[in-house]
């Protein structure tokens, strides 16, 4: 169960219990639409994808310290680039 999206989808759940499912505030059962669920892309994926990417902060500054700050962006716009905001 993508707990993000039902969150992101349903503003009145407040915890989600694997066996009894969502709960509002008030412990009662929320009825949740799955194929919302499924459908649901969240907004922030790129901020996920771009730091498995990314050069580790060593690699980057021993980048920065031999070729320069222009090689460096040039390494971290591919990234930005191959996966923009929203």
């Amino acid at each position: 169960m993508n707990h993000k999206a039902i969150y992101a989808l349903y503003a009145n759940v407040v915890s989600i219990e694997d066996t009894q499912g969502a709960m509002d505030k008030d412990g009662n059962s929320v009825t949740i639409n799955m194929d919302n669920v499924n459908a649901w892309v969240d907004p922030e994926a790129y901020k996920y994808k771009r730091q498995l990417e990314y050069p580790s902060i060593e690699e980057q500054l021993d980048k920065i310290y031999h070729d320069g700050i222009d090689a460096w962006k040039v390494v971290i716009k591919a990234t930005k680039d191959k996966y923009p905001k929203g």
